[in-house]
């Protein structure tokens, strides 16, 4: 390694040690600063970790202005979902009233909760409005000086559907979005918001989010399974469901919680539970007229656009799908005879590709790319096109393991399991008259 490249992951391990020293600054909700949330779930779909992230939302929702949870899948997922874990809470909502008054009923939680887009975005990136786009529109254009946090851990299509509808919305935004392989199933909602929007507040979480499950402190009682073992089953309704959805831990989608939580939203290059992030360089994207090869580079998460001639011959319309891994991607037919789709790469890798169609040109016909990691120098490469717009640190001391970006999380894995441990004991034991859980008053122990 050059002199210089010796420096940059030395000064990297010095404010790795510097941030865990001085702990997270202090402009989150736990601080006493309280901010409006939307979350945009595809719970009930193919991950079960939203459900875990839900019950984690909603034992914090005292500290917090929860506005809308709008249930926007790429999958099965449906509002039903976020109800069922509603109903958990609601069984929950006594003992946690004892802790806080600010943890809101249980009717207001169903009563903003909204059905979004339940298939993925066309080519265009919008298809038309939902329940949940019109809700999150409506929250967005409230009489309220603070800004509209919206935490998106399933598809972008609402998001990307109320600006299209409402673009005035864009300033008032605070998007946090768990990226990775929930891209993967939104490439033209996300290539919408980058070439329509490039204003947007965004943070882009493609891996740092992995540093709540991957990394950190995992000995007992921190490990995956022995927390939730320890500190989850047992405690409550919200408790048991989420050890049913899935045994050890992961909510994934917590991270976008954490973020309001404790560190300072407002920056998102200064430490928080829920990572730290880097000014996002020029969004990896390419382009081909043809089927890709092997040799075809293109940088984990990005965007590949195929773009494809086709000849109809006076006879029935061309149709196609590009198959790739398990998903199954219609190409779009325009006027200038072309057809085109898109694809968002989860991991570096070699991935294949082969197309399904009616036209005997095009049936049967494959292709390779090869998916390269993020380059560690990004973050000298700030795109000034998108000037709010944030990523996850390629720096390679900041990675847990191939998941860029995740020790910048990781690093609190104690702080807030604990945290999250205190929060849950909350849905077994109710408050006494100081604040002190019945089961200690009665001398039967934590």
């Amino acid at each position: 390694m050059r002199p210089l490249g010796w420096v940059a992951v030395l000064l990297g391990l010095v404010r790795l040690y510097v941030e865990a020293e001085a702990g997270p600054a202090g402009c989150g909700a736990l601080d006493g600063v309280r901010h409006r949330v939307v979350v945009c779930t595809d719970v009930g779909g193919t991950d079960p970790d939203d459900y875990q992230s839900l019950v984690y939302l909603l034992v914090y929702s005292d500290v917090l202005d929860l506005e809308g949870l709008i249930s926007s899948p790429y999958g099965p997922g449906r509002k039903e979902h976020i109800l069922e874990v509603i109903d958990a809470y609601e069984r929950d909502y006594p003992r946690l009233r004892s802790w806080s008054e600010g943890y809101p009923p249980p009717d207001r939680l169903r009563a903003i909760t909204k059905q979004g887009a339940i298939e993925p975005a066309p080519y265009a990136g919008y298809r038309g409005p939902t329940e949940g786009s019109d809700w999150l529109i409506r929250c967005a254009r409230r009489s309220d000086a603070r800004p509209l946090h919206v935490l998106v851990w399933g598809g972008l299509e609402d998001l990307a559907q109320a600006l299209h509808d409402a673009p005035d919305i864009l300033p008032r935004l605070r998007v946090y979005f768990i990226g990775g392989p929930n891209k993967k199933w939104s490439p033209d909602a996300y290539q919408y918001l980058v070439t329509r929007f490039p204003k947007l507040w965004l943070i882009e979480a493609n891996s740092t989010y992995r540093g709540w499950f991957v990394g950190g402190d995992q000995t007992d009682p921190w490990g995956n399974r022995s927390f939730v073992e320890r500190f989850v089953v047992g405690h409550g309704a919200l408790g048991t469901l989420f050890a049913e959805k899935l045994s050890q831990l992961k909510m994934g989608d917590a991270p976008s919680v954490g973020w309001l939580l404790r560190g300072c939203p407002a920056e998102p290059g200064q430490s928080g539970w829920g990572g730290r992030f880097v000014r996002a360089w020029r969004r990896p994207y390419l382009r081909l007229e043809r089927l890709p090869t092997e040799e075809d580079r293109l940088e984990v998460f990005g965007i590949l656009e195929v773009v494809l001639k086709v000849d109809d011959d006076g006879r029935v319309p061309v149709e196609a799908t590009l198959r790739v891994e398990n998903q199954a991607l219609p190409f779009a037919r325009f006027a200038d005879g072309t057809m085109r789709v898109r694809f968002s790469p989860r991991a570096a890798g070699l991935y294949r590709f082969n197309i399904a169609s009616n036209s005997e040109v095009w049936d049967g016909r494959s292709g390779a790319l090869t998916v390269v990691p993020l380059r560690a120098d990004h973050a000298r490469e700030p795109d000034p096109e998108l000037p709010f717009w944030w990523t996850d640190d390629p720096a390679p001391e900041w990675a847990e393991g191939e998941h860029a970006g995740a020790r910048t999380v990781s690093q609190w894995r104690r702080d807030f399991l604990r945290d999250f441990a205190d929060r849950m004991r909350r849905c077994r034991e109710a408050a006494g008259p100081v604040g002190i859980p019945q089961a200690i008053r009665e001398g039967r122990g934590s």
